[in-house]
């Protein structure tokens, strides 16, 4: 299992967040440690990402990454800000899209390269899974390795958790440390969703009558 942790120590002076995470790629699939400078791109320029291609942003900020060599995406990395991400695969009720959309690697290099807070992350993968979703084969080997993706940002003031099931998503600020691996962990705390998030609950009967709303419950696909 892949594990990613954030602890924030308090200090009267200076606080300090520590950031870790762990990788469980597929035997003999490489990951690269790569350096990417900040750049400036027009308008009209495309990114092409794992397996689709977007609008690119008018400037990216410098970041180290650390991802499988095949894609475009990276399972961790930080930028110029100080901004670090990892990410995790989750499981959910909600449909897979196995032809397209981003991956969470995606998403996570996106965000590190637009993304000059934590909270300007969480901004930046919540809107571009509400343009272009998430999805595609995240397998080297295994090409029915579909899944979604919980990720934790830091800055070197603030941490959030960021969990998704599709495109709906929850976000809660961390006080103190948190840890998350391959399962939703968000549950009735949290400080931001998207606007369906209880509604599609309701609807598929995930959610029912009388019951408090827990994202991890509602949503897991044990």
């Amino acid at each position: 299992m892949c594990d990613t942790f954030v602890s924030i120590v308090p200090d009267p002076k200076r606080q300090s967040v520590f950031f870790a995470k762990n990788s469980d790629r597929e035997p003999n699939e490489a990951q690269i440690l790569e350096h990417n400078p900040a750049q400036s791109h027009s308008l009209s320029e495309k990114v092409h990402c794992t397996y689709i291609s977007i609008p690119q942003s008018n400037k990216t900020l410098a970041t180290l990454l650390c991802r499988p060599f095949w894609m475009w995406g990276a399972e961790m990395g930080a930028n110029e800000k100080g901004v670090v991400i990892g990410n995790e695969a989750v499981f959910t009720k909600m449909p897979y899209n196995r032809s397209g959309g981003l991956t969470g690697m995606d998403l996570v290099r996106l965000a590190l390269e637009r993304s000059e807070t934590a909270e300007d992350a969480i901004g930046t993968i919540v809107g571009l899974l509400s343009d272009y979703g998430q999805g595609g084969i995240c397998g080297f080997y295994n090409k029915k390795m579909l899944y979604h993706s919980s990720f934790i940002i830091a800055d070197p003031s603030q941490a959030w958790v960021l969990e998704t099931a599709g495109d709906l998503w929850a976000a809660l600020k961390v006080k103190d440390h948190y840890s998350i691996s391959n399962a939703l962990t968000i549950g009735e705390e949290f400080d931001e969703c998207h606007d369906d998030l209880y509604k599609v609950a309701r609807h598929n009967k995930w959610l029912k009558s009388g019951d408090d709303f827990h994202f991890a419950n509602c949503y897991s696909d044990w």
